[in-house]
Order: structure tokens, then C-alpha cells, then sequence
């Protein structure tokens, strides 16, 4: 249903584990349909998976190999093309199924509104959901050009559905004005133009709950990561986010499933945004699934 029965394309680096026996689940949903810029992150989940064929299985970082952690990487999601609401239900039907298995999720995007799907999905099962959001935009529009399904909507419907004040952005550099206001005024975090030392304060006070982490890769400077489809001036190194991703596996949080999204490799021909990404799904992989 959610997937090509034939599928044998690329999987993530020892990604071929069986679905039965694993802990970890990486799939890619590749939907591009709302994007208000540049189309072409449909494409991010299988580059990312090539480019993590020049990854080493060992993380100095986390002191692990991928040979510790059993997961399955179960290849694209077979979404329906320009079907946006379609979509988004399928998305969410499949991480029901993942969380009734008992199965970590790792999401490749894919524009970013396909996180809006997987935190209603999570919310069902954790009442105590917070979310982290790691992102160049603050993506708090109520919608956009009139539709309210958009990539730039889905942190916004996160408040309104678990609480503003259990939503948590970092990095944040571009947005209305109105999303900034609507920041400030309703409980929410959000931290401006940096990431890893605010995280360092907050974390703390997310422990015993339910943590999704999703990750836009444009919070990384275009000179880090040309690749994606609204690219933002003034961003973190990657140094950086490899340090949020650290400091993250070190904290006492529970973090229950994570994405990367917005990877858009046509406008990355030396393809070091996707490369770049890759390392970052080992990180995640190796250090937030620890049992």
C-alpha cells in the first residue's frame, strides 16, 4: 500500500536489515507539491542515500557503528503525485503502522510540510509530545497564497494541536512578521539565528517527555548547503548542527522518532548538501536510538 513491492533501489548504509527484526525504520517521502521556491527535495531522500555509501559505518562522535543499531531502510514512500492532502494521509497511516510495530522513525524528506502527518501520528500515541524544530524558517503561516496546506505551515499546526508551549525552534532566520509575533505571543520557544548553545539550556527541561526532532536542512547556510529550495543567507555551519545532534544523544531526553527534510539536490551539483545530510542521518541514527 505505502510502498513499491519492488522496490531495489539504494538503501541507507547497512540499511538492509529486515523490517521484522529491527528496532529503526529510515523511509523517504518524496512530495515536493507545495513548495513556495524551488521544486526538487522529491529527489533528497534517495541522494541522501547514495551519498551515504562514502560514509565509515563508525561515528567518532558517538562512539558507535551502524553494526549496533538494527534497522531497516524501507525505500520511498509510493506517494501520489501533486496530491498534497492525499499524501499526508498515507504518511500518516504508515508511521501509525511504525508506532504500532514498536518501530523507531527516521523521515527523509520531502518538502517539509510531510512533518506535519508523522506529529499527528506521534501526538496519538505520546500526550506528553514535545516537539524540536531545527530550522532557517519559523514556518508558522496559518497558509500560504490561501492554502493552508503548504511547507510552510506544518510547525504552526504542530502548536495548534499539542500546545505552542511544548514547540520548540532553533535557528530561526526568516518569516513574517506576523509568525514572529505569533512566536512571542503565543508560549512558544524560539531562538534566532543559532542552535546548539540554546539547546544546551533548554533540553533540561524537556526530560520524561516525548521529544520529535525534525530538522530542515536549510538551517545550514547555503555555503554548507546549496541544496535546498529556499535557501537563507546567515545560517549555522555544519560543524554546528553536528553539535546539536550531540548534544541531543548526550541529554537525558527520549527522543521517539526524528526527519530530515528539504534536501533539493538539482541545485547541488557537487552534491555536499546531500553528503552533508547523510552524516547527519548517522548521527541521528547512532545516537538518538540508543535502548
Amino acid at each position: 500500500m505505502f510502498f513499491d513491492d519492488g522496490y531495489s533501489g539504494k538503501v541507507f548504509i547497512m540499511g538492509n536489515g529486515s523490517y521484522e527484526k529491527s528496532d529503526v525504520v529510515i523511509f523517504g517521502m518524496p512530495m515536493d507539491f507545495t513548495v513556495s521556491f524551488r521544486p526538487g527535495s522529491r529527489f533528497g531522500p534517495n541522494r541522501i542515500r547514495e551519498a551515504s555509501i562514502g560514509l565509515e559505518e563508525y561515528s567518532p562522535y558517538m562512539d558507535r557503528h551502524l553494526e549496533e543499531v538494527r534497522f531497516h531502510d524501507a525505500g520511498d514512500m509510493m506517494l501520489p503525485f501533486g496530491n498534497a492532502a492525499k499524501s499526508i494521509d498515507m504518511i500518516e497511516q504508515y508511521m501509525d503502522k511504525l508506532l504500532e510495530d514498536g518501530k523507531f522513525p527516521i523521515g527523509l524528506g520531502g518538502e517539509h510540510l510531510v512533518s506535519w502527518p508523522i506529529i499527528r501520528s506521534m501526538f496519538k500515541k505520546y500526550e506528553d509530545l514535545a516537539v524540536i524544530h531545527i530550522d532557517a524558517h519559523a514556518d508558522l503561516r496559518e497558509e500560504y497564497e490561501g492554502e493552508s496546506l503548504s511547507h510552510s505551515t506544518p510547525i504552526r499546526k504542530a502548536c495548534e494541536l499539542i500546545g505552542p508551549e511544548n514547540v520548540y525552534s532553533f535557528g530561526i532566520r526568516s518569516g513574517m512578521r506576523e509568525e514572529f509575533a505569533y512566536a512571542k505571543e503565543s508560549g512558544m520557544h524560539m531562538t534566532k539565528y543559532v542552535v546548539a548553545e540554546p539547546l544546551k539550556e533548554i533540553l533540561p527541561t524537556l526530560a520524561g517527555k516525548a521529544v520529535y526532532v525534525t530538522i530542515d536542512i536549510d538551517v545550514l547556510d547555503p555555503a554548507y548547503a546549496p541544496g535546498t529550495g529556499t535557501a537563507e543567507a546567515g545560517g549555522i555551519s555544519s560543524k554546528e548542527l553536528l553539535e546539536a545532534i550531540q548534544v541531543i544523544a548526550s541529554s537525558n531526553i527520549r527522543v521517539v522518532g526524528c526527519d530530515l527534510v528539504e534536501v533539493a539536490p538539482p541545485y547541488d551539483h557537487s552534491e555536499q548538501t546531500s553528503i552533508a545530510a547523510s552524516k547527519f542521518v548517522r548521527e541521528m541514527l547512532l545516537g538518538w536510538t540508543k535502548k
